[in-house]
């Protein structure tokens, strides 16, 4: 029978995701040296070739492939051991790293650990704000358990390491300055502002969101300011610097513009939360990710 090493297969597994030998040494504290050595080994056991030279960088060769469709297979499986032992070994309790954007730590994570404080004490949420892709670097790395990011910002549904979940729909709605001429309709529409200055982030997806909606409506928005975060955005609204859209999450708590809901357009975005695959089953996170359903659950409900 083939030998198959857990510890060589999660370097290879490193190696596609980072790309090169050197970002794969400094993901798994290794040296490029040690690495290549590993892979090297790995190839051995298996007989067949993992690697190709491709000018200066390595290439996954066919059969590496085949490799890391089993592999993942046998990741998500040692997930679920882990996570049942873990139940046996200390019932309902354990700790869980959440890795969030920005706008669902207070929307959806706070509430959802408050609320396990008082079901679940003996599970520990730990929380770290993340940027989207970096939160599933850190998924992938086991430095997190549980991921909270945008559709838009996650790996596909086939990506076979992860388990995901939509936890809600959050509706986008338009902010304006208090005095905009429109400030007070109530069957706004997006063509409604086609000629309006828009304040959106200057790449990335929420950049695609906004201009996605836009476009649906008819129109391409003339970008006035570019700006990622929604503190400096809504500053700029209400100063009358120029329109943008607002996720629902942000609007409800949002003060000093006008909020308009969107009810002809509906444009929306969508809330995941995504788990090492097999790791969803664990006690802890199970009853992390039920928390965060009640919460999500209770804002989509009004």
């Amino acid at each position: 029978m083939t030998e198959w090493d857990i510890k060589k297969l999660r370097i290879l597994r490193t190696l596609a995701e980072r790309g090169t030998v050197t970002a794969t040494a400094e993901a798994l504290h290794m040296t490029p040296s040690a690495v290549s050595q590993q892979l090297t080994n790995l190839a051995r056991q298996l007989g067949v070739v993992l690697l190709e030279a491709h000018g200066r960088r390595v290439r996954l060769t066919d059969a590496a492939h085949l490799v890391l469709r089993h592999a993942d297979a046998v990741f998500a499986q040692l997930e679920r051991a882990d996570a049942e032992l873990a139940g046996y070994l200390a019932g309902d309790a354990g700790e869980v790293r959440i890795g969030a954007f920005s706008t669902a730590v207070p929307v959806l994570v706070v509430p959802a650990a408050l609320a396990l404080r008082r079901t679940h004490p003996q599970v520990e949420v730990r929380v770290r704000e993340t940027e989207a892709a970096e939160s599933y670097e850190l998924l992938s790395a086991g430095m997190v358990d549980l991921a909270l990011s945008l559709a838009a910002h996650a790996p596909t549904a086939r990506d076979a390491r992860f388990s995901r979940m939509v936890l809600l729909e959050d509706p986008l709605d338009v902010a304006l300055p208090p005095d905009h001429p429109l400030a007070g309709e109530p069957e706004l529409r997006l063509a409604d502002l086609s000629g309006d200055p828009w304040i959106y982030g200057g790449s990335g997806p929420w950049q695609e969101i906004a201009r996605s909606a836009c476009e649906a409506a008819g129109f391409v928005p003339e970008q006035a300011h570019a700006a990622a975060g929604w503190t400096a955005i809504l500053a700029m609204v209400e100063a009358g610097m120029g329109v943008a859209l607002v996720p629902r999450m942000v609007s409800s708590r949002a003060s000093g513009v006008a909020v308009r809901v969107l009810a002809h357009d509906r444009p929306t975005r969508h809330v995941i939360a995504a788990t090492r695959r097999g790791a969803e089953s664990a006690p802890a996170v199970a009853h992390v990710l039920a928390a965060l359903r009640r919460v999500a659950a209770d804002r989509v409900g009004p």
